[in-house]
């Protein structure tokens, strides 16, 4: 058997060695081939780097958007809808999960425990329409029993410029209520007769907040029906 270096026993073709030596002589007697290989080298390593580097910052965008989303408005995640109401009972309680911690901590608001109280939401009319600042809403019927309670409105995103608004809500001391104890709340841009509630923001969509303390319904929120919260019904929209 005959022994060779650097050639191939079946076909005969040069081996790595003899490839490296070739390639070492050509960069020798080409040294602009030398600088194209070690030019498209470092693109190769450069393009590599630059696409990990925008994956990174693209991943860490989007994270960063989709976490500010989730937290600039209500609670995204643990309700329990009761008609065009939301109800959050587990919102204030020590194991709510990490995306209702980071909205009280935006909003700066203390929840209430699940002992003290619970909070309902609503951002849509008893059609399913969305609440509208430009159009007048009738808040009518009664709440749930509870020592006290408060209804709210808020809108994502700034008030008007310069303008400060009237009030932003009522609690259960103050409303005007009809003699067999209901009462009806006009959520309106413009001024409206008896219990008035203006709008926060010139347009956009808001959201109802109602609170109610030391209730009974705190500790099963299956207790709730429709009848028990208060309708909303849209009158009308401006122009």
């Amino acid at each position: 058997m005959a022994l060779s270096s650097g050639v191939g026993p079946a076909t005969g073709t040069p081996g790595r060695g003899d490839q490296r030596q070739d390639l070492r002589e050509d960069l020798r007697k080409d040294p602009a081939a030398r600088l194209r290989r070690l030019a498209r080298s470092a693109a190769s390593r450069s393009s590599r780097v630059g696409l990990f580097v925008y994956a990174l910052t693209l991943g860490g965008l989007l994270g960063l958007a989709s976490a500010d989303y989730a937290t600039s408005g209500g609670y995204p995640f643990g309700g329990t809808g009761i008609g065009s109401w939301t109800a959050w009972p587990r919102a204030g309680s020590l194991d709510s999960d990490p995306y209702a911690r980071a909205v009280n901590a935006r909003r700066g608001d203390i929840p209430l425990a699940v002992g003290e109280g619970m909070l309902l939401t609503a951002a849509s009319d008893d059609s399913g329409r969305t609440l509208d600042a430009t159009c007048t809403y009738r808040l009518a019927g009664v709440t749930p029993p509870a020592r006290a309670w408060t209804i709210t409105v808020t809108g994502r995103g700034a008030p008007a410029p310069g303008q400060e608004p009237v009030r932003t809500g009522f609690t259960s001391t103050e409303i005007l209520r009809e003699t067999d104890g209901r009462f009806a709340i006009l959520l309106s841009p413009e001024v409206q007769a008896g219990n008035w509630l203006p709008m926060p923001r010139p347009s956009g969509p808001v959201r109802l907040a109602l609170r109610l303390y030391d209730t009974p319904v705190a500790a099963s929120v299956g207790s709730l029906d429709r009848d028990s919260l208060p309708a909303i019904e849209r009158m009308g929209c401006g122009s």
